[in-house]
């Protein structure tokens, strides 16, 4: 591999360049004796480290923003009185000013560098360049990123950078008309992100979803907030849409199915692929008996979020003093049933929607007609849960269009158009599950949910009776295989 050179991106005076380090070595960096702050690590009893990443735990969406040039005035789907969303617009000089802060940060420093590809499709995948001063940053991106061949390496090009200077402020933003002192900028044309002020990992995983969110459906590609599997055989591929926090990560880890992937997915002419190399699981509250996949990938390799250890390195899961988004990152290898060599497989024949539904209202799943099938996903229904965003303390009722508003570029209406043709050629069905709460005030299990979505799967939910309800005008099946019929007792929604 040639020497890498980081002056032609206006980073000089480097001590050293850590280019694509092993984990072992990544191990030995962020648990050295003398690192302090949110740089230490800390070794915990599953052999994971754990991290800290103080003040932000969760995105910043208040602080992402997005240059206004020639390229992105007409096709990225600004915030607006009429609509808000978390696109903000940055002029090109905030941008120069925002970016040389990250630069100087990053100047006269010993700087761990990562190469990684976004995309399982070799002919759109996004070949990307972090660059980052702190070890556990460098051991994220490789786990959450696929990990390019020794011979990739050798020609490995980026045409995307990202400069995470999480220790640095924008002083003046008040000046530069910014929100606070952080700021997670983007530059569709240059195509480069900056992060200042927050060491929240999310952060370069969502950047990039973003990115792809934007590249992709102009070239005719469904782009996805969504976990997948497939069967054993590798034919039945389902797709699970859901905000944070409803069930993407758990429902399609399951050990009957090869995961796909667990939160971004494109879906093109040869069927969907995973945008990551790895997963980014919530672990509050884990539980090894109900969730043994996600447990088990605790392990060497990989990163606790935010999680509370005690001296010994004991991980309590259910303290969420620190965040109810305590997180780990693992290489998606570390789950036993997955897709090899890469994580992609035909078209979906299923499409569930996960709604937490924090009145429970919606019942707990419900057959979508096409009409009912656009409508849901361009409304998106479900809340917000505590911690995956700053200032959510209690689940809130939300409408996030797609499932995934926060991460969409362009309007709406353009992934709702690609998801419906590729649903029409496919023949795909969907569903809507609801994984929050029922009527009764509790929220609904992981195990009945499992045993719905096991009906969904094989087909049995199409041989069951069902009743219209009212309002909705949903048909809901009565009775499931596996699944107390008391759960799917839906009475009188809505009255």
């Amino acid at each position: 591999m040639a020497k890498l050179d980081l002056t032609k991106y206006g980073i000089t005076g480097t001590t050293e360049i850590v280019h694509n380090p092993s984990y072992e070595m990544l191990f030995e960096e962020e648990t050295k004796a003398d690192l302090t702050g949110y740089e230490k690590g800390q070794v915990s009893e599953l052999g994971a480290v754990n991290v800290m990443t103080g003040v932000y735990t969760g995105r910043s969406p208040k602080d992402k923003y997005l240059v206004v040039d020639e390229n992105s005035k007409n096709t990225v789907w600004w915030t607006s009185d009429e609509y808000k969303n978390d696109n903000h617009p940055m002029t090109e000089a905030t941008w120069a000013t925002v970016k040389d802060i990250a630069k100087k940060e990053l100047c006269n420093k010993r700087l761990f560098v990562v190469d990684a590809f976004c995309g399982a499709n070799k002919d759109t995948r996004m070949a990307i360049r972090f660059i980052v001063e702190v070890a556990w940053q460098a051991h994220f991106v490789t786990n959450m990123f696929i990990k390019p061949s020794a011979e990739e390496l050798e020609n490995f090009e980026p045409d995307f950078v990202v400069y995470n200077a999480s220790k640095a402020k924008v002083e003046n933003y008040k000046e530069l008309g910014l929100n606070s002192e952080t700021c997670v900028a983007f530059n569709i044309t240059s195509r480069e992100q900056v992060i200042i002020n927050t060491w929240y990992g999310g952060e370069m995983k969502k950047g990039m979803f973003s990115m792809m969110n934007y590249y992709l459906p102009l070239k005719g590609i469904a782009s996805m907030h969504c976990s997948a599997n497939t069967d054993l055989n590798g034919e039945n591929t389902a797709i699970f849409f859901g905000l944070s926090g409803t069930g993407k990560t758990t429902l399609s880890t399951d050990p009957k199915r090869l995961l796909i992937g667990d939160d971004e997915h494109g879906w093109d002419d040869n069927g969907v692929f995973n945008f990551e190399g790895g997963c980014y699981a919530k672990v509050i509250n884990l539980d090894k008996e109900s969730e043994p996949d996600i447990y088990n990938a605790i392990k060497r390799n990989a990163l606790l979020e935010n999680v509370t250890l005690d001296a010994e390195g004991h991980i309590d899961f259910a303290d969420k003093s620190v965040t109810e988004n305590t997180r780990v990152s693992y290489p998606i290898d570390h789950i036993k049933n997955i897709v090899r060599p890469i994580s992609s497989a035909p078209a979906a024949k299923n499409v569930i929607f996960l709604s937490a539904d924090a009145f429970g209202v919606l019942p707990p799943v419900s057959i979508l007609t096409p009409e009912q099938t656009q409508y849901y996903f361009l409304s998106g229904f479900t809340a917000k849960l505590a911690g995956t965003e700053r200032g959510i303390t209690e689940p809130t009722p939300t409408f996030s269009a797609c499932f995934g508003q926060a991460f969409l570029e362009l309007h709406p209406t353009k992934y709702a158009e690609e998801l419906v043709k590729k649903m029409q050629k496919s023949g795909a069905k969907a569903y809507l599950v609801n994984t929050g709460w029922n009527g009764t005030g509790k929220r609904i299990s992981i195990k009945d949910t499992r045993g719905i979505i096991d009906a969904i799967l094989s087909g049995a939910i199409n041989e069951a009776p069902t009743k219209k309800i009212p309002h909705f005008d949903f048909e809901v099946p009565t009775s499931l295989p596996g699944v107390d019929p008391a759960i799917l007792d839906v009475g009188s929604p809505g009255t």
